[in-house]
């Protein structure tokens, strides 16, 4: 992977064009015909967590820590219609006890971001996407498990205005998210104090909401965001038990989030903490990015 992002840098190092690198969460589009390839590194841990509504520590985990590196192509279908596709590699560890950490290939995701109005300044955004599992993880060995191994589907709305001269821009977004059933290992599970004698396990589905405020200019951003993440249903983590993907899973996070990008090559990173949960752990996140763009000529 090292070695292919590094031709690639080699390849497009002097294109001659102005890369704006863009997630599902923003209002930023790459023109028709370009094509941006994002390679992004995060950390993430956690030595506290919500019980339900108790927050604790665990001395058989310890610090519990998440890692992944994911592939972002980004492609430029019409300058108000992008495709975004993604892949990530996962990994978790703990720092204490007897609990074998797992990797692999987590679940391809897609979306589509479509500028639907444009009046000034404002723009109003649809965004819909989903993702399929790849890995064979097991789902239910929360929270060593790198995901629920459940097919998704969400739509986000989002609102952004951006003031021309000053490149300030304020961005809200909602969505909704639908989670299909996952499959465990096991003939039997206990959920909302009942026992469910399948192996099939619904997983609840979910809604976030975000601002973002921030300054967008040539070659560079900034901004600070805050974001709510909950399921719409669910039970709590039992007592001195594991997660289980039935969880009624809840987060409020603020961060800040950066990009320089002059020209075809950029960086980005991003800053991430959990204020308040229910059933997740309160983690501190860290992501850095290698941006790369072209024009893809016909």
């Amino acid at each position: 992977m090292k070695k292919t992002l590094n031709y690639l840098l080699l390849a497009f190092l002097l294109a001659p064009f102005l890369a704006k690198a863009q997630m599902p969460q923003d209002a930023i589009y790459m023109n028709k015909n370009q094509v941006c390839v994002a390679g992004m590194y995060t950390y993430s841990s956690w030595n506290q967590y919500w019980e339900n509504t108790l927050k604790r520590e665990n001395l058989n985990i310890g610090t519990q820590t998440t890692q992944s590196f994911m592939l972002m192509p980004v492609i430029g279908i019409t300058k108000r219609v992008n495709v975004i596709l993604s892949l990530p590699y996962v990994w978790t560890s703990n720092s204490a006890g007897n609990l074998m950490g797992q990797h692999g290939v987590q679940d391809v995701s897609a979306w589509l971001k479509v500028k639907a109005l444009r009046v000034g300044g404002f723009s109003l955004n649809a965004v819909v996407g989903g993702s399929i599992p790849l890995g064979s993880y097991v789902p239910n060995f929360l929270p060593m498990s790198i995901g629920l191994q459940c097919r998704t589907f969400t739509g986000r709305l989002l609102a952004n205005y951006r003031e021309p001269k000053t490149g300030l821009y304020l961005t809200a977004h909602g969505s909704y998210g639908w989670r299909g059933n996952t499959k465990i290992d096991q003939d039997a599970y206990q959920a909302n104090d009942r026992v469910y004698n399948t192996n099939q396990v619904q997983v609840p589905n979910t809604y976030d909401a975000a601002v973002r405020l921030g300054v967008l200019r040539k070659g560079w951003q900034t901004e600070f965001w805050a974001e709510r993440t909950a399921c719409l249903s669910g039970d709590n983590i039992r007592r001195n038990d594991m997660p289980f993907p039935t969880n009624n899973m809840q987060a409020t996070s603020v961060g800040w989030y950066a990009k320089v990008q002059p020209h075809n090559i950029g960086v980005n990173a991003r800053v991430g903490y959990v204020v308040d949960g229910l059933n997740v752990g309160q983690s501190t996140s860290y992501m850095v990015g290698l941006l790369y763009q072209i024009n893809v000529k016909k």
